[in-house]
């Protein structure tokens, strides 16, 4: 279960908080969870449904896991888009952005660079209604109402935007997301055409979900909560593991930063980050990897 706040009860509303910057609940079903939303929801949101917020519950009891997985990722990110920023890029397109919260791309980057410009995508209707509102007012950042799994209409769509050129180097983000993409829908795929477009190359993060290091114990617990998550949301997390991602890699002709393929705790830490004593305990491996130019 998620630790108690002061807003936890209140939050158990069918309606999400903010309604206002979101669609009308007829706009969507919300009788299914949706990732994106239960994402939202471990890192504190605002914009989700009772029903993701008790499928969340529910999974995390049956895996005995706790919201970390998700603040891992958020932190990753952080660190790697600064990173992008510090190696120069200064265009975004981040692939299943889920919903807007604190610590965006657009707010890490044109922190950094107010001229960074960032394209986000996603497909789930909260998510999009509640981007556009927010970044209504930046000229520089937009959202893509599309499946990042149709890379040809995404990379079109960018383009018509007028914010990324892509014979510049290119910051591409699939964070928390690339592990809803089954085998048969061709991850590697999906992975090469976003990494061709770039033609004038950039850099590339992704974390992925992974059961690599679970103990026997550990993955009878969490057959219980994927089963629970898919049965509940209609889709479930696919782990992959290191030696998957890297393959994944090769096969985009990416080029690994250091440190490599790691527990998303020990990617480039900022100094005063606590490192957990077992980090794989986040089941996040992340990454960063170096995009050729064409």
């Amino acid at each position: 279960m998620l630790p108690n706040s002061p807003d936890r009860e209140d939050q158990m509303a069918a309606e999400p908080h903010g309604a206002p910057t979101t669609p009308a609940p007829g706009a969507i079903d919300m009788s299914v969870p949706n990732p994106a939303r239960i994402y939202d929801y471990l890192l504190g949101g605002a914009h989700n449904f009772a029903v993701d917020r008790e499928t969340a519950d529910r999974v995390m009891a049956a895996g005995k896991v706790g919201p970390k997985i998700a603040w891992a990722n958020r932190s990753f990110l952080r660190r790697a888009v600064r990173y992008m920023i510090a190696s120069g890029i200064d265009q975004f397109l981040d692939l299943g952005s889920g919903i807007p919260t604190v610590g965006n791309v657009h707010e890490i980057a044109q922190a950094a660079n107010p001229a960074a410009r960032v394209v986000y995508v996603d497909s789930d209707p909260v998510a999009v209604t509640h981007a556009r509102q927010l970044l209504a007012d930046n000229d520089h950042a937009t959202i893509l109402d599309a499946d990042l799994r149709d890379a040809d209409a995404v990379l079109r769509a960018a383009d018509r935007t007028g914010l990324l050129d892509l014979s510049r180097p290119l910051g591409i983000l699939l964070v928390a997301v690339f592990h809803f993409v089954p085998d048969s829908a061709d991850p590697a795929g999906i992975l090469h055409r976003y990494c061709a477009a770039a033609r004038g190359g950039g850099l590339l993060a992704l974390s992925h979900y992974t059961d690599e290091a679970y103990s026997a114990e550990k993955r009878e617990l969490s057959k219980v909560g994927v089963q629970e998550y898919q049965e509940r949301t209609r889709t479930a997390p696919i782990s992959r593991h290191r030696d998957q991602l890297a393959e994944l890699l090769a096969g985009a002709g990416l080029d690994l930063v250091e440190p490599g393929i790691v527990w998303a705790p020990q990617w480039r830490p900022d100094p005063g980050d606590e490192v957990p004593d077992d980090p794989s305990d986040t089941e996040i491996r992340a990454l960063v990897a170096r995009v050729p130019a064409h």
